[in-house]
């Protein structure tokens, strides 16, 4: 099976005409994408993969790979010019040494400089003496078994527990517990691999991979990547060799490159070489990019895997030109350039991989060979029974490699080869560069939803709906629902009818791809309802409207009887509505629902009332979830995420939390309102479309303004995973997301304890009034709570 042969672009300016017969030491999918940039170098002339798979190109010859004697040996009888060392073991078995002292050049670290990947406690100690940003760290050897337990026992905080030897990418645990730490420490120092553990801080942030090439002098850094090492999709579960990457990433700007280079890469190479142990070869350093700046989290001492996958094809300079650079101490001489597209690689695992990886199972389509994609293989081996066809012969099998002009493309077109390839009990994550698409939303505005001109439009017509009330509407456009002075209504002083019209909006198209439409019934619902509840009207009775491509009767029962459970929580009927059927004007499969609630109020209770001041205190309750707002950016922000996955610190799947129904403040703030305490509440804001930012404003006379304090109510798992990996700020968080507070009641300090009192259920203070520049109608300030 030969490898695909798609590249990126041509060769770098640098090349030289003189062939070199070359030798890629290894057997995996790194070593595959090895011989694939050697292979479509100019000055490739020989080209061996020892021991190789089953796809890759060149001839294959048998070695063992960390025998440096073996390694010469062949490489002697091959006349081979220089050798590409993939794995670590070779690297920390000294291979590279053994090349060099026979004469034969080597792209590879030697083994005193390895030491920083085949020691983790060399590689933390080393850290510390040079002063490089990293967790802080304790090391227990073997005999001290007892004395690592009872620090675990005793810490009672978050640690990684670390084998200090090699192990193939796995030998990290990330105990979810302090009795999963002291088991995970039991079996490293209970077990053969290692004779030492270490125990490390646990770091939050996003992980990154930055790589270099270095000649022990120079470095040449590569743009950043991002590995997925979990097996599940949400970065869930046990930890794998890597199961996915991407480069370049938008967690890791150009110029954060150019300062990790300088304050990490660099301070590395040079103090290898003031150590008498000179750093040639591939750098790679693990990196956690926490809230106090980026912290080293492990060195590799070669190209990792599947990074070089996913970075080889970006490299337009001749890979050999820079091998050879690397081993003759002359990088810097040489201009080494990367394509600006972008890559995307899937890895495809067998059926019980990493613990008990099944081989042996025939690989029945390798998908066709389209341009945009490149097939590396891995875990694969000639099939014994049947000439030219292959079988599964490793945990990781193959890797897909796609690229393209941007993320999303390259992205599209990586699985759009995965899907085809087959074999039984194919493992393949869904999720690779979710984290990159979420940062690629651009705030709400690029979602297709512009807060701005939707407050402009609004703007825009309000003179021309003004024309048309009379003194009987009391409130009109720019509130939350409609309210008209009703006298006739009988048993009442003064009734006033109070309505809103809303719709779902994109929540439904999730609903409707979930097969989940009885939530968005309850949404409407109580959607409406809680814009009437906060001019203090209790709901009579609901009207919807339901429009689709073709109707489907399960589906609609499916909402309305979402919308009879929800009218009957909030004491309406619900009297009917209309079903429309329009094909053409919705796209197949797609539904729209809207709805319009009637309530009454007594005039005299209608809110907000007008004695709200500076000083008056924010109360919020919490939301459900966004409720039915945001879902634009949200759908952007998870575009790359299955809805079952549950990323941290999520602690349920993705789409019970999206899906979750928009809750009715009226159970809860009718009976407040009616009661005792009523009279104290001044106004009560439902914080939907425009978050916190735009909400608030809408209950305050001119010269006042709300201050929140950021920090002082808990933001829900939901909201704080979308702003960890959108990289969006404060302002368009709080101005698209209700970030976990759904209703706000405005009252006088002095009134705020007995208001909290009285409620069911938890609240917080969240900031006050204050004043406003009175050229402007109201505003909201975030602050930062000391």
């Amino acid at each position: 099976m030969s490898s695909d042969s798609d590249s990126l672009s041509g060769n770098g300016s640098d090349l030289r005409s003189d062939l070199l017969n070359v030798l890629v030491l290894g057997s995996g999918g790194r070593e595959h994408a090895l011989a694939w940039a050697a292979a479509k170098s100019p000055r490739c002339g020989d080209l061996v993969v020892a021991p190789g798979n089953g796809g890759t190109p060149g001839r294959r010859e048998p070695v063992v790979v960390d025998d440096p004697s073996d390694v010469v040996a062949l490489a002697k009888r091959l006349g081979t010019d220089i050798v590409l060392i993939g794995p670590d073991s070779a690297i920390a078995a000294g291979v590279c040494d053994a090349l060099t002292a026979a004469g034969v050049l080597a792209f590879g670290a030697s083994q005193a400089a390895s030491e920083l990947e085949w020691s983790k406690s060399a590689a933390r100690a080393f850290c510390e003496q040079y002063s490089l940003p990293s967790p802080s760290y304790r090391v227990f050897e073997r005999d001290q078994l007892e004395d690592a337990v009872a620090y675990v026992e005793a810490g009672g905080v978050p640690l990684v527990v670390k084998a200090d030897g090699l192990a193939a990418g796995k030998g990290v645990v990330v105990p979810a517990s302090v009795a999963e730490t002291v088991v995970a420490v039991r079996a490293v120092l209970g077990g053969i691999v290692s004779a030492k553990v270490v125990l490390e801080e646990l770091l939050c942030g996003d992980e990154i991979s930055l790589l270099a090439f270095s000649d022990g002098t120079n470095v040449v850094t590569m743009p950043a990547a991002q590995d997925h090492k979990r097996i599940g999709e949400g970065d869930c579960g046990a930890n794998t060799g890597g199961m996915g990457a991407y480069a370049p990433t938008p967690l890791c700007s150009p110029q954060l490159v150019r300062e990790l280079t300088e304050k990490i890469v660099q301070p590395v190479i040079d103090a290898c070489a003031q150590e008498g142990r000179p750093y040639r070869g591939v750098l790679y350093v693990g990196l956690m990019l926490t809230a106090s700046g980026p912290k080293v989290l492990e060195f590799n001492c070669r190209f990792g895997d599947p990074e070089a996958q996913v970075l080889l094809p970006l490299l337009d300079t001749d890979l050999l030109d820079v091998a050879e650079a690397c081993a003759l101490g002359t990088l810097g001489k040489l201009s080494v350039t990367w394509s600006e597209k972008s890559a995307c690689t899937v890895v495809l695992a067998s059926p019980g991989y990493p613990a008990h990886p099944t081989t042996g199972t025939l690989i029945s389509d390798f998908g066709a060979n389209e341009p945009g994609s490149i097939l590396f293989h891995a875990g694969t081996e000639n099939d014994p029974a049947e000439s030219g066809r292959l079988v599964t012969s490793g945990g990781r099998v193959v890797a897909v490699t796609g690229f393209g002009v941007s993320f999303e493309e390259a992205r599209l077109r990586a699985y759009e080869r995965a899907n085809l390839i087959s074999f039984d009990g194919k493992q393949m994550r869904r999720d690779i560069g979710w984290r990159a698409l979420a940062r690629t939303t651009g705030g709400y505005a690029a979602s297709g939803v512009d807060i701005a001109e939707g407050n402009r439009a609004v703007d825009l017509l309000k003179g021309a709906v003004e024309k048309t009330h009379t003194s009987s509407v009391l409130a009109g456009i720019g509130s939350f629902g409609g309210a008209f002075d009703a006298k006739v209504l009988q048993g009442m002083t003064h009734p006033v009818l109070v309505a809103s019209t809303d719709g779902v909006g994109t929540k439904v198209m999730l609903a409707t791809a979930e097969g989940r439409l009885k939530g968005v019934g309850i949404d409407l619902v109580n959607h409406c309802v809680n814009d009437v509840l906060v001019q203090n009207a209790r709901p009579l009775f609901f009207l919807d409207y339901v429009a689709s491509s073709k109707i489907v009767p399960e589906q609609i029962a499916d909402i309305v009887s979402g919308m009879s459970e929800a009218c009957a929580l909030n004491g309406c009927a619900l009297l009917g509505g209309e079903t429309a059927e329009m094909p053409g004007v919705y796209h197949d499969g797609h539904i729209d629902i809207a709805g319009t609630l009637v309530g009454i109020a007594e005039k005299a209770d209608l809110l907000p009332r007008p004695n709200i001041a500076a000083g008056d205190v924010l109360i919020a309750m919490a939301s459900s979830g966004p409720h039915t707002s945001g879902y634009s950016l949200l759908r952007k922000v998870f575009a790359g995420l299955p809805l079952d996955a549950m990323p941290a610190p999520l602690k349920r799947p993705l789409g019970d939390e999206l899906l979750e129904p928009h809750r009715s403040y009226f159970p809860v703030l009718g009976p407040l309102l009616a009661g005792p305490v009523g009279s104290a509440i001044k106004a009560l804001v439902h914080i939907t479309g425009g978050g916190l930012l735009e909400n608030l404003p809408r209950v305050f006379p001119a010269g006042l303004a709300a201050h929140v304090q950021l920090g002082s109510w808990p933001v829900p798992a939901l909201f704080e995973l979308v702003r960890n990996v959108s990289g969006l700020d404060a302002h368009e968080l709080h101005r698209t997301l209700n970030m976990g507070v759904g209703m706000v009641i405005v009252c006088a300090h002095t009134d705020a304890a007995a208001i909290r009192s009285a409620l069911s259920e938890e609240t917080w203070i969240i900031g006050e009034v204050a004043p406003h520049d009175p050229e402007t109608n109201g505003g909201t300030e975030l602050v930062v709570l000391q």
